[in-house]
């Protein structure tokens, strides 16, 4: 016991410098790959690794699309869990902290408690009617809060009572460690449902575009890639970069143009608490509605076209994909960065070619973001749906209160007809 607490209290003192080299992670490469691409050399044996299992991550996709958003959901809050195994996992090798008294445990625990707020957060808000209909529930959902901060507090009282002496600051590292990995994930993936609410086109295009990126960029790199773009990922270069930027562009603009013509796309992802079901039927919204536009003078020479008709949706989509090809890689940057720092090549290497899942993931949760302040900031507008879902599960009297008020305040604007006044 005593050895233990001197070589922790030897690491606790260590600089950055001295940060401990993490063991490289193994070959996962299924045998029957391995095999088949054993004549080629090491770039093209990885370009087709990469690129088969690309093709089966993004088959797996689209068949979870089809399943509906319920397995959206699942997926999101799957890919959270496992990017916030990766992140610790390299804390605890780095810091060998495997050691410390109750962490492993109380990072799971913060994980558990940020979750159920914002789960809880997003069932309060959007299945108001199911609430409604159960006791039990609706406990919950009126004191979710303070019970989600009893939840964190019991976690914050019992990191404190775990406390050692002499490697104080290493535990401090690992409970920061632990609150920017939830900030990184968590707060992230909670946008992202976010997003899917609104319609899943909202959530499609901005994780296609991303994809698409990172896969054109690539490709374009690969084959015609000479100008290194940042000393952080030496592999990336500017015709990649350049190359990514407008195939996801264009990439964008007719995805779009392809997901705007179904309602299954378009509609807010609302639950019936009827048949129990999430639902995506609605009259679609004006974004989703075919319209002309001229076309700018400079461009009518070139096309030959004076209008074109074309979804409002695809011009925001213009702005959705040049954010996942010119900022979004700055994801990837900074995920480059962290390795370095630690002296990884990758968070894991749970995917054959790829790295771990948070490798494919880092650039997502910048975009997840922009398209939730993108969307409170140029589209949402007041939602009556939501509005009186909120109204029904109000107590009769203050239903009434609400009722008199607003209809005091038509009578004042003149919109209730005379007769309607009495």
């Amino acid at each position: 016991e005593v050895d233990l607490e001197e070589r922790l209290h030897e690491l606790d003192l260590r600089s950055d410098l001295d940060i401990p080299d993490v063991p490289p992670p193994t070959d996962s490469t299924p045998e029957i790959l391995k095999r088949a691409l054993s004549g080629l050399s090491a770039r093209w044996k990885n370009w087709w690794i990469r690129g088969i299992l690309s093709l089966a991550m993004i088959s797996g996709f689209f068949l979870i699309i089809y399943l509906g958003s319920f397995m959206l959901m699942l997926l999101v809050l799957s890919i959270q869990v496992k990017c916030y195994h990766e992140i610790i996992t390299i804390g605890y090798r780095v810091y060998h902290s495997y050691d410390l008294p109750w962490f492993r445990s109380l990072s799971w625990y913060f994980l558990l408690c940020v979750n159920y707020f914002f789960y809880g957060e997003t069932v309060a808000d959007y299945f108001a009617t199911f609430v409604q209909r159960r006791e039990q529930l609706q406990f919950l959902i009126r004191y979710h809060r303070f019970i989600s901060f009893a939840l964190y507090l019991t976690g914050f009282c019992m990191f404190v009572l775990s406390l050692v002496k002499k490697h104080y600051r290493l535990q401090f590292y690992m409970f920061a460690w632990t609150h920017v990995t939830l900030l990184i994930t968590v707060t992230q993936s909670h946008l992202v449902i976010q997003n899917l609410f609104e319609g899943m086109i909202w959530f499609l295009v901005p994780i296609s575009s991303v994809i698409c990126n990172d896969i054109t960029a690539y490709i374009f790199g690969f084959f015609f890639g000479r100008t290194p773009l940042i000393k952080l990922s030496p592999k990336k270069t500017w015709e990649g970069f350049i190359g990514g930027f407008f195939s996801t562009v264009v990439f964008g603009f007719i995805f779009s143009y392809f997901l705007a013509q179904h309602q299954y796309f378009v509609c807010p992802v609302e639950y019936n608490s009827e048949t129990n079901r999430f639902v995506t039927e609605c009259e679609p919204s004006e974004l989703f509605q075919m319209k002309k536009y001229s076309v700018p003078p400079l461009l009518q020479a070139v096309l030959g076209w004076e209008t074109v008709n074309m979804y409002p949706f695809q011009m925001h989509s213009f702005a959705l994909s040049t954010f996942a090809s010119l900022i979004g890689p700055f994801g990837g940057f900074f995920a480059s960065g962290f390795k370095r720092a630690f002296k990884i090549k990758d968070f894991a290497d749970t995917i054959p070619g790829h790295g771990g899942i948070m490798d494919r993931f880092d650039c997502q949760y910048l975009m997840a973001t922009f398209v939730h302040v993108y969307i409170t900031s140029f589209i949402r507008g007041p939602n009556p749906s939501k509005l009186l879902k909120q109204l029904l599960i109000l107590q009769p009297e203050q239903q009434l209160s609400v009722y008199k008020t607003l209809k005091s305040h038509l009578i004042e604007k003149g919109i209730l007809q005379p007769s309607l006044r009495g």
